[in-house]
């Protein structure tokens, strides 16, 4: 990548908080952001929570964080707390186990 490249790519870590666990959240997160070609990973956490790394172009990036507060159709989203993150090791987006 150029350093132009560089500049338009955004990498954040999230935690989203609510009821995101046992209603498809992991799976929704997966389908969009491997719609928008974005790279990362999501899991569950054992507090409740899900974490997410999201890394692609910044527009793209920001559109998926504010899907986050949406989410699937059962989720009760009460907050969405990005911060900068270093890019994904791997390309494409892939679920993780809980930690």
């Amino acid at each position: 990548m150029s350093g132009d490249d560089d500049a338009n790519v955004k990498t954040v870590q999230v935690r989203i908080e609510g009821r995101v666990q046992g209603v498809w959240y992991r799976g929704w997160a997966v389908a969009e952001a491997s719609t928008r070609k974005l790279a990362g990973w999501v899991r569950n956490r054992r507090d409740g929570s899900v974490e997410a790394m999201f890394s692609g172009p910044k527009a793209v990036v920001d559109d998926m964080l504010e899907a986050c507060w949406q989410g699937p159709p059962a989720a009760r989203v009460t907050a969405v707390h990005p911060r900068p993150a270093d890019a994904p090791a791997k390309p494409g987006f892939h679920p993780l186990a809980t930690e």
